[in-house]
């Protein structure tokens, strides 16, 4: 089972993402979503995002356009239903981690 990576917002709190098996079976659910590159280091954001339904795999164009720059870029995931909340985490850590495709669409 793949381990969870804990990524801090600038507002000081830490969420904890999982990396993402594409060709699961993905829940309905809302949730928000992370583009990163995954090294001993750590994680270095990409692009943060989020979504209504982690099953209609609308981030998959995300991820596609930031493989594009990113090659090895994975996605990681956090499962959450509410979406004000989703919309805060997400900019807490745009805030923090300033990812570059975040910055492109801006």
């Amino acid at each position: 089972m793949a381990r969870p990576i804990e990524l801090a917002g600038k507002s000081g709190a830490r969420y904890r993402y999982m990396p993402l098996e594409e060709e699961r079976f993905l829940p309905p659910a809302g949730a928000n979503f992370v583009i990163a590159e995954l090294s001993g280091g750590g994680a270095r954001l990409v692009y943060a995002g989020e979504t209504d339904n982690l099953a209609n795999q609308t981030w998959r164009s995300a991820l596609e356009r930031a493989r594009q720059s990113h090659p090895k870029a994975k996605i990681l995931t956090r499962l959450n239903v509410t979406r004000a909340i989703r919309e805060a985490e997400r900019m807490d850590l745009i805030e923090q981690h300033q990812p570059p495709l975040n910055q492109a669409s801006s």
